[in-house]
């Protein structure tokens, strides 16, 4: 891929009810901003990294029949993976699947309002 020096990913789309809604709790989630022009049909939260792609929430009027076939695996930028999971739980999201092991490694795969899943792997200082 010759000549490429930008990140060629530009949004990563998720479906939604309720756009607006879903994309506050995502933000909460990635600490990503939401931005201004969101509404009720599209809600776009920008990416504060340079070279990384924002999450488009958009309007659709079919509910989610099945697993997810991509999924964004979340790394807690502060404090522990269980917090973590603790404080999208007050927002929300329901666990799906318990991974976690008694050793203290493992993941938590969670299901956000709409019921789309996200994977809660420990943080940086728990690795």
């Amino acid at each position: 891929m010759d000549g490429m020096t930008a990140n060629p990913i530009r949004h990563i789309t998720v479906d939604a009810h309720d756009p607006l809604k879903i994309a506050q709790f995502w933000a909460q989630l990635t600490g990503y901003p939401i931005e201004d022009d969101s509404d009720s049909e599209e809600a776009l939260l920008r990416s504060p990294f340079e070279q990384s792609p924002g999450i488009l929430f958009l309007a659709v009027p079919e509910g989610k029949t099945g697993k997810n076939r991509l999924h964004l695996d979340i790394q807690p930028p502060t404090g522990t993976r269980d917090e973590f999971v603790e404080r999208m739980l007050s927002l929300g999201a329901s666990i799906h699947e318990d991974h976690r092991k008694p050793d203290g490694t493992g993941w938590v795969t969670m299901r956000d309002p709409e019921g789309n899943e996200f994977c809660v792997e420990r943080s940086a200082a728990e690795r």
